[in-house]
This record gives C-alpha cells, structure tokens and sequence, in this order.
C-alpha cells in the first residue's frame, strides 16, 4: 500500500507542478525560476509527510467512503512546505547539497555570471522559498471537503508553519551560545517545534480533521506525532555524525562545521570528565573541521555513552508512540500501515548502532523490524 501511494503522491506532485504552470505562468517570468522550483520538488525523496496526510484521512473516514482523488493533489501541500523550509534552511546553514544535488541557493547563483554570485544566490532563493509556500498553500486549497472542516485543517497547517518558523529562530539562536547555555530541555523543545510539529504532527491531524475524526484521536495524533518527530530529530542527528555521506545527501561534516546543539552534543558535554570536556570543546569550537576531527568527535561520542543515550531517548518515545497509535479509532489497515511507515524509518538507527556495537535492548528490535 505504502509504495502505491507514495507512486501516486509522485504523480500528484508533478502534476500540480504542471498546474501552477498554467496558473501563474511562472516560466514566462523567469524559465530558469521555474524550472529550479520544479526539479527541486520532484527530487526523490520519502514522501513521509504527504503519506502520513493521506493514510489519517483514510484512515478515519467512514468505511467504503469514496475517498476524493483530490486528496492526493492536497496532500502536495506538506511536501511544498517541507521543500519552502528546506531552501531557507539551506540558507541559514550555507549548505551546498540537498538530496544528493546542488540547494536552490546554488542553482540560482548561477543565473547571472556577475557581481557576489553567492548573494544572488541566497537573494533569489529566498524568494523562490517564498513561492513554494504560496504554492503549497494553493495546494491544500484543491481539497474537496466540508468547508468547516477545510477552514479548521488550513488554520492549523498555517499554525504549523508559524511554529515551525519558530522552532528555527530557536536553533539558529543556539547555534551562537556558548554550548554550556543550550540544555536539554532547549533541545527537545527545539525538536518538536522545527521537526516534530510539520513533520508528524501535522499531516497525522490534518489528515484527521478533513475525514471527521473525533476529537479524542486529534489529540491523541498531535500526542503521536511529538514523540514520534522528536525520535526523528534524534535519528536525523545520529546519522548527520555516525553516518556516510553517500547515505545522508549531504557534506558528512555539515552538522559538526555547524556546531549543532543536538541531544549527543549536550549529553557529551554534560557527561565527559573535565579533561575530555575540553578536548570536545575545542573539536566543536574549531571554525574549520576536518575529517579527522570527526573520528575524533565520533570517538568522544562513545566513550561518554550518547550514542546510546540518543538511542534509548528514540526508543522511549518510539514506543510511546506506537502505544498511542495502537489506542486510535482508526480503520485497522491504516493504522496498520501508519505503524509500517513509521518502522521503516527508523532502520538507520539500529544499523549505526549494529555498526558501532551499541547494545540495543531487545524491543528495539522488535520495533525497528
């Protein structure tokens, strides 16, 4: 079922592409604009969110319900927001790759062989950002439900973006403390508003309120889809350390060359001897890392336990999350196939840690399979 619809949420994307095409004649303005936009969204990627959207309003609509092929069109929306908060993240962090390929910032900086190329390039993405947002809001618009229901299911997706938004302010602001300010109840709190909330929390509710769901389960989902993005986060900031570059899409040293305050690099510096505190510090203070110094980094990580602290840290909240979906009022196949989706991506997770030799209990096991 997973693979049908995520082949179907492709299709909708590209068709949707070919939609504001026509509608706002984009590529008479600007071919390269519009072009760059385009290739940028129909990138391969999970399709995680547009699927979560999908599989809640299936999954709470009335049994045998002919379910509106323009679902598929709407559920486009979170992809495009995801993609708008993509480009100006790739701003903020002056990252040259996404998804294997060159940011938008990069694509743009090209248009124009003259002056601060990297300027232009950060100018324009930011206003290419700024279209894929209009553009997923025309997206969600293309849904065919109840108008009460519309009405409640758009002011929450925008509320989504808001916090979102915020949840980057936040981290951006993290990113120039000291590391000692950053604890980590700023790092969770981090988590659920810049992945949890747009990542889970959103498509699951969003999906619930269009079919009618009760408000018990819309609770419950927005309950479902904290735990379940702050485990992801976690996940995410694993691999962006432990992982290859092959695998990830991008530089293996952006999150070091970043100085992110993830949950590893507060649990290190809270753990380690002062000694081995000043050898980290000096690692994530450096401006310009190396591979080496990621060994290294890698090395600390271990020998004060956040390796496995991060991966006990997903679990509880894996498993929280998968005892609040079992609970839900949802037709049993899509619940089912919520839990399938969910699993699968956590396999990164259990293989760094087989790869490390990071002891995992054995209901991790049982989760991640």
């Amino acid at each position: 079922m997973i693979d049908k619809i995520r082949v179907q949420i492709d299709r909708s994307l590209a068709g949707f592409m070919e939609q504001v095409k026509r509608d706002y004649k984009l590529h008479l303005v600007s071919p390269v604009l519009y072009e760059s936009i385009k290739e940028f969204n129909l990138r391969k990627g999970k399709r995680i969110r547009p699927l979560l959207l999908i599989l809640s309003y299936k999954g709470f609509s009335p049994k045998g319900k002919r379910i509106p092929p323009s679902i598929f069109y709407a559920s486009t929306c979170i992809e495009l927001l995801h993609n708008f908060m993509l480009i100006h993240d790739d701003i903020i962090d002056r990252s040259d790759l996404r998804r294997g390929k060159p940011t938008m910032h990069k694509l743009l900086g090209k248009i124009v062989r003259a002056g601060d190329q990297q300027k232009l390039g950060y100018d324009l993405s930011i206003v290419a950002g700024d279209i894929v947002y209009a553009f997923a809001i025309d997206a969600f618009l293309c849904i065919k439900e109840r108008p009460e229901r519309k009405e409640r299911a758009l002011k929450y997706f925008v509320q989504t973006a808001a916090f979102t938004a915020m949840g980057e302010f936040i981290d951006t602001i993290h990113g120039v403390e000291k590391l000692n300010k950053v604890k980590e109840k700023d790092v969770f709190l981090n988590y659920t508003l810049k992945t949890a909330r747009y990542t889970f929390d959103c498509p699951l509710v969003t999906g619930a309120i269009l079919a009618g769901a009760k408000e018990k389960d819309i609770k419950k989902l927005s309950r479902l889809g904290v735990h379940i993005g702050q485990a992801f986060q976690i996940q995410d900031d694993i691999i962006g350390i432990f992982d290859t570059q092959k695998n990830i899409g991008k530089s293996i040293l952006s999150d070091l060359d970043e100085s992110k305050k993830t949950l590893l690099v507060c649990h290190a510096n809270e753990t380690l001897s002062p000694g081995k505190k000043r050898q980290f510090i000096k690692y994530f203070n450096k401006k310009k890392k190396t591979y080496n110094d990621l060994v290294a980094v890698r090395k600390i990580f271990m020998s004060a336990g956040s390796l496995q602290y991060c991966l006990e840290q997903l679990d509880q909240r894996l498993t929280e999350a998968i005892k609040i979906l079992m609970s839900l009022e949802m037709q049993p196949k899509y619940r089912d196939t919520v839990k399938q989706a969910i699993q699968e991506l956590f396999k990164h997770s259990w293989r760094i840690a087989e790869q490390y030799d990071v002891p995992l209990p054995s209901k991790q096991r049982v989760i991640a399979r």
